[in-house]
């Protein structure tokens, strides 16, 4: 039986809600009962990634070196250029031309840089904010939020007309909705705009989970919109869609194979180790976000004792040595592998350190590191 589908408008105060469609076809596999421990609530709508005034006072007064070069190489959200919302119908080529690997599509990476242009600027202001107190910069990543709450983008696609704009939707929703979970210690910012911004990430959220259908591949994608509604949830107050991402969590986990894989990234062919790193990056975010509301998800050991560390712990042995994953895939592993990869790792490092931890993993983390869908981590760590 086809649930009702559930789209976004917008009244006459501006504010965003979501209206069910009499011809929706879309099953919404989330919220109310579907996750354990339904008497886990949001505790601090402003618990962000970590504690926003310990890090500002450390990175004020830090002389660790690996704080002071990641400082040093924040870019200004001031000073960048505004990024305007895209307009009309969001339509995005496919990543790859044929299937889930191989050749990039030439087409989608144009397509995309108005998104990532606006991921970069607010994660910078977010940053910015962090390592200097600078209410400027802060100001600066509101309002450029506002703007595309304003032009409701995000909000105008189809997952069956552009898959790929479904996908773009879950990563910007994260940059948007952890940037927030920074900005909303900012006292001095515009409470309405605060509340403007909190009702769009809402409903985008709340469309984005809409199109999750029974049968779905449930691999990385799905960590990626449970980050979202994890963010979304804690800044908004909205258990449900914290509730949900915890649950997400806990499915994740209990498929990491006795290796330490999970199965559905090593499907990726050649992009078998990638994927793994992948969806470890929402995955170690999830459940930063959930330990600043008292719940750990870091210990959660699925039925075989596996643990998000045996995961962390496999990708880097992957990449120090892709035979590992020769059991799981014949391909020839692509090891082209950027900081960015494991930047959410950075959260790992700041509550347990590096000990046991691959060679390749401790080495990256000796660098400061980025990832526009997730924030400045080396800076956004720092206790």
């Amino acid at each position: 039986m086809d649930a009702v589908c559930l789209y976004p408008i917008r009244t006459m105060t501006g504010s965003w809600k979501l209206c069910r469609s009499k011809t929706g076809t879309l099953l919404i596999a989330l919220l109310v009962g579907v996750c354990q421990g339904r008497s886990q609530n949001v505790e601090n709508s402003r618990a962000s990634v970590f504690d926003v005034a310990l890090c500002q006072a450390k990175l004020l007064s830090t002389s660790d070196p690996l704080l002071l070069e990641a400082k040093a190489g924040l870019p200004s959200c001031a000073g960048m250029p505004f990024a305007p919302p895209p307009a009309g119908r969001m339509i995005i080529p496919k990543r790859y031309l044929s299937g889930s690997s191989g050749p990039i599509n030439p087409k989608e990476p144009p397509a995309t840089r108005p998104y990532e242009a606006f991921e970069q600027r607010i994660t910078a202001g977010a940053a910015q904010f962090l390592a200097t107190g600078s209410h400027r910069e802060s100001a600066s990543a509101l309002d450029q939020i506002d703007a595309w709450a304003r032009a409701g983008a995000l909000l105008d696609y189809s997952r069956d007309e552009s898959q790929q704009a479904w996908f773009q939707v879950e990563w910007t929703l994260c940059s948007a909705a952890i940037t927030d979970s920074v900005l909303v210690n900012d006292s001095t910012l515009d409470p309405a705009k605060q509340q403007e911004i909190a009702s769009w990430l809402v409903a985008v959220c709340r469309k984005d989970l809409s199109f999750e259908r029974v049968g779905d591949a449930g691999n990385n994608h799905l960590y990626w919109r449970a980050l979202a509604a994890m963010a979304v949830g804690v800044t908004a107050s909205d258990s449900d869609l914290y509730r949900h991402a915890i649950s997400v969590y806990k499915k994740a986990i209990d498929e990491v194979d006795a290796n330490g894989a999970l199965p559905k990234e090593m499907a990726r062919h050649e992009y078998a180790i990638h994927y793994q790193g992948f969806a470890l990056q929402p995955l170690v975010t999830i459940a930063q976000f959930a330990s600043r509301q008292g719940i750990d998800l870091y210990s959660y050991k699925n039925a075989q004792g596996r643990s998000l560390r045996d995961a962390i712990v496999f990708f880097g042995r992957a990449v120090d040595d892709p035979v590992l994953v020769k059991p799981y895939t014949a391909d020839p592993q692509s090891t082209h592998f950027s900081p960015g990869d494991i930047a959410p790792l950075a959260f790992w490092r700041a509550k347990f350190g590096t000990g046991g931890l691959p060679p390749s993993i401790a080495k990256a983390l000796l660098n400061p590191l980025a990832t526009s869908r997730i924030g400045y981590t080396t800076i956004m760590a720092a206790q």
